[in-house]
């Protein structure tokens, strides 16, 4: 076997991470004239295939080959790209090469629209690659080529099961390859993390590593430019940069890229420091929920749950002003009297046991509303977790001191290379590109879609709509076809799961609940006459597989239950049947009183319903009048984000004065 040169060390890397500033008009025009003509040409497909017909003429020279004479070829693959840097010529040969390797390890060559993928990818874009196509194969073509090069590669991915599995998966490829392969999962400690991150190819969460960026920032002070890491070596402190895990942030493939830059992109990644002793401040939370207790919805406060919003009316602001006279030295001022009560009326009414938290044993844990996952020792910050604490009736914890905090579309900003994958990404292909400088080539299927859409039902309330669910899923089972029926919440999966029950259905149950039974309940969704109550998280990222018997019956069957924030999200639930050609159907069951819309558009909606309408076309307008609300909500969203990224550049600017903290 070939001897790989030798890694670069932490030491010579140059430049650790891109460093962003402000630019000025000119910069500006340059920069919106240069992506205004590149943008088509990086996102059209076009520009990838005509790579195919090289890299099948390389693959076939390859099919030859015997074990020996393959492995002396990686070892000159290896050493020109080491040697030359990344060419055309040479990308061609390493994606001939990778799908070889894959076919005789795993007995899975890539297809022709993995490799469009992996191009797409490896030239700094999003892939949206239809669900079941293969994406976690599709990395492996871009991240051996760049780790050829002696690129430090990261693979991010969205939770701790997908990135072991993927990981496993692929390990014979990489190791096939002369490369080394890591994984970062939770519970890991820093020498351990360390010692991975040196690895040629590192898959890891998307949380796990900004939390290992930011620990490494603390020890840094924020410090790191190239020309700080230098000067910190003249001072003699190598053995403080020897110990920070990361070796920068250069080569990363992001998988299920919508979810990752852009629905979690609000949520500030936060490192605190040691619980903070304030038995006094505990007392002001106590107050704090009295005096909200106190307050009457409309007249003192407003609360728009479809905005998650809550303001103040005037009358309210000084009734709190009066309530809050004379409690003590923490109430002395107007702002932190009602940032306190504000902080207190956000836990009552805006978020929901069961859907945005859990209690166990006597502890609030948070559950990712995006992938209905728990984020395990992970708090709210500003005491909305000791008040929902109190809500709850939990013992109170104590609160923790900020010590460094970023958000997503901030960090994923400082790589030198960026690309990713995901199903659906059309919907916000303009923000990808805004943002991160990311167009979305589409990737055709590689087989021709089977999937059956049924259309929609709208009910007029809940209990009719869960009713039809149970119905229509009793009929399935006895068909002995399995379905799979998306959820928007736990407590809502919990209820469908109750009806079931009493129908005397066996079914099985995946949300946040049970996340640790993840890989088992989906590797049985696929099972004659299976039924399967997931949350929005619906096993994403995994497939279910199906035998002979269910492909005769007509595949699996998808029930959306409820519109998602984002429609992307529906799109991706949809995916889950009839992958590579399989047969399959989907169907979507909603009701006027979901979470979705407003209370003054669902009541509309309700008068709409008792028109005298043909049915067909009422369930369409509905469905689209329902619809208009999501793209509304959408665009709320989008527009959040844009402000969020605007603070984050002003706090940048800030700081590179200061020299604070990241």
């Amino acid at each position: 076997m070939y001897k790989r040169p030798q890694r670069l060390p932490q030491t010579v890397l140059e430049r650790p991470q891109l460093f962003l500033h402000k630019q000025d008009r000119m910069e500006r025009w340059s920069h919106s004239l240069s992506a205004y003509l590149n943008r088509p040409f990086r996102a059209s497909l076009k520009a990838y295939k005509r790579f195919l017909p090289s890299i099948h003429k390389e693959a076939r020279k390859l099919e030859g080959l015997s074990d020996e004479q393959l492995d002396i070829h990686i070892a000159e693959i290896r050493q020109a790209l080491f040697k030359q840097g990344i060419t055309s010529a040479l990308m061609i040969k390493s994606f001939a090469l990778v799908r070889e390797v894959a076919g005789r390890t795993l007995g899975m060559k890539h297809f022709d629209s993995q490799l469009l993928g992996g191009l797409a990818m490896f030239h700094g874009n999003i892939a949206e690659m239809q669900t079941g196509e293969g994406k976690t194969l599709t990395a492996t073509l871009s991240a051996a080529t760049a780790a050829f090069a002696g690129v430090p590669v990261h693979v991010v991915t969205v939770n701790d099961y997908l990135t072991a599995r993927d990981a496993e998966e692929m390990t014979p490829i990489y190791t096939r390859l002369g490369l080394d392969i890591g994984v970062i999962v939770h519970g890991l400690s820093p020498m351990e993390r360390r010692d991975i991150y040196a690895k040629d190819v590192v898959y890891c969460t998307n949380k796990e590593l900004v939390f290992d960026y930011l620990k490494d920032s603390i020890v840094l002070e924020g410090k790191q430019h190239k020309l700080n890491l230098h000067a910190e070596r003249l001072k003699g402190n190598q053995q403080m940069l020897d110990g920070l895990m990361l070796r920068g942030l250069h080569f990363a493939i992001v998988d299920e890229a919508d979810s990752v830059l852009l629905d979690e992109a609000r949520t500030p990644l936060i490192i605190s420091g040691p619980e903070i002793e304030q038995e006094e401040q505990q007392e002001v939370y106590q107050q704090a929920m009295a005096i909200a207790a106190e307050l009457e919805l409309d007249k003192h406060y407003e609360v728009n749950l479809r905005e998650r919003r809550v303001a103040f009316t005037d009358d309210g602001e000084m009734y709190v002003l009066q309530l809050t006279d004379g409690l003590g030295p923490f109430w002395v001022g107007r702002v932190r009297c009602l940032e306190l009560v504000f902080q207190a009326l956000t836990a009552l009414h805006l978020f929901i046991r069961d859907k945005h938290y859990l209690v166990k044993d006597e502890k609030i844990l948070i559950v990712d509303e995006h992938t209905g996952r728990v984020m395990e020792d992970r708090s709210w910050e500003r005491g909305l977790h000791q008040l929902i604490e109190i809500k709850e009736g939990c013992e109170l914890s104590n609160p923790r001191e900020t010590l460094a905090r970023i958000s997503f579309q901030n960090f994923f900003r400082f790589y030198h290379h960026l690309g990713g994958m995901t199903g659906t990404a059309k919907e916000v292909s303009s923000e990808l590109w805004q943002v991160y400088g990311l167009p979305v080539v589409f990737i055709p299927t590689n087989k021709p879609s089977r999937r059956k859409k049924l259309g929609a039902n709208v009910y007029l309330d809940e209990r009719d709509k869960w009713q039809k669910v149970a119905e229509q899923i009793k009929v399935l089972h006895k068909a002995q076809r399995p379905s799979l029926v998306g959820t928007h919440s736990v407590a809502a999966s919990e209820l469908l799961s109750q009806s079931l029950q009493a129908m005397d259905v066996q079914h099985q149950l995946l949300n946040a609940k049970q996340d640790q039974l993840e890989a088992e309940i989906v590797a049985n969704a696929g099972d004659p006459g299976c039924v399967t109550i997931a949350t929005n998280m619906a096993g994403r990222g995994t497939d279910i597989k199906l035998n002979d018997e269910v492909e005769s019956a007509g595949g699996l069957h998808v029930v959306l239950t409820e519109l998602h924030e984002a429609s992307r999200i529906d799109r991706q639930l949809e995916g889950r049947c009839a992958r590579q050609g399989d047969q399959g159907s989907f169907e979507v069951i909603l009701s006027l009183e979901d979470s979705i819309l407003s209370e003054q558009f669902s009541n509309y909606l309700k008068r709409l319903f008792k028109w005298p309408l043909p049915k067909g076309f009422k369930n369409w307008l509905l469905l689209k009048l329902m619809r208009r609300a999501q793209k509304q909500l959408e665009a709320d969203h989008a527009r959040m984000r844009a402000d969020l990224l605007k603070q984050d550049e002003r706090q940048r600017e800030i700081l590179s004065f200061t020299s604070s903290k990241v």
